[in-house]
Order: structure tokens, then C-alpha cells, then sequence
């Protein structure tokens, strides 16, 4: 269980990774400072396209996680495979790491691919107390 966990917080901690990205460096710069009084603002408007698309990623994946939690939650209720419910929730996060990096670097097509899968794999989640 403590697999489980430590996946369930690095899921949920991917949101974070990716709106530090949208905004790394941006504390010390002499022009565009981040602007924490409207910051959805200052990253809509922001020229650098990257940050946008980091911004964006961090929505999609707080947007993906109540599917996550809700169809782990409900594996767990109806005991399922522990080992199971760990190897999809493992390969949630690198599907949704992926995602990110291939959301920040403009792989839009690809990003699609893998934002699929992710959610196969939630599925398999979802329905892991019937396997076996």
C-alpha cells in the first residue's frame, strides 16, 4: 500500500511539476516578471509559447486526476491485485510525465496518442477488481 500511495501523491504532484515549468524563471526577469496578482493572466498573455503550453498541461492533468483517484479508490475497495493497481498506476505517471514534456515541446499529435492511453489505463484501473 505504501507503493500505492507514493504513486497516488507523485500523480498528484504532476500538476505542480508542470506549472513550475510555465513558470521557472520568471521570479528574476527584468521584463514579463511573473505576476502572482493575476498569474492566469500574465501565462495566457505570455509571448513564450512553451509557458502557455506548460500552463495548459498543468490544467489537463488536474482535470485527468479525479478519474485517477476515483477508479483507484474504487480498485482498492473491491480488492484488487495490489500489483496490478500498481503497474497501471505506474504507467499512469509515465504516460502523464510524458504527456507534459511532449505537451511542452509542441508534439501535439503524439501528446494526443499518449493522453489516450493514459486514459485506457484508467479504465484498466477502474475495472482491475474484475480481472482475474
Amino acid at each position: 500500500m505504501l507503493l500505492t500511495a507514493t504513486l497516488v501523491l507523485i500523480a498528484a504532484l504532476l500538476p505542480i511539476v508542470a506549472a513550475g515549468i510555465a513558470k521557472s524563471g520568471s521570479f528574476r526577469a527584468k521584463t514579463n516578471r511573473y505576476d502572482n496578482n493575476e498569474p492566469r493572466a500574465w501565462l495566457e498573455s505570455h509571448p513564450d509559447p512553451r509557458r502557455r503550453r506548460a500552463n495548459a498541461a498543468q490544467a489537463n492533468t488536474f482535470e485527468a486526476l479525479p478519474f485517477l483517484f476515483a477508479a483507484t479508490l474504487f480498485a482498492l475497495y473491491g480488492h484488487a491485485d495490489l500489483a496490478v493497481v500498481n503497474a497501471l498506476l505506474m504507467a499512469w505517471v509515465v504516460l502523464r510525465a510524458v504527456y507534459l514534456w511532449l505537451y511542452v515541446n509542441d508534439r501535439a499529435s503524439l501528446r494526443s496518442t499518449v493522453w489516450f492511453l493514459a486514459v485506457l489505463v484508467n479504465v484498466a484501473v477502474l475495472f482491475a477488481p474484475f480481472y482475474g
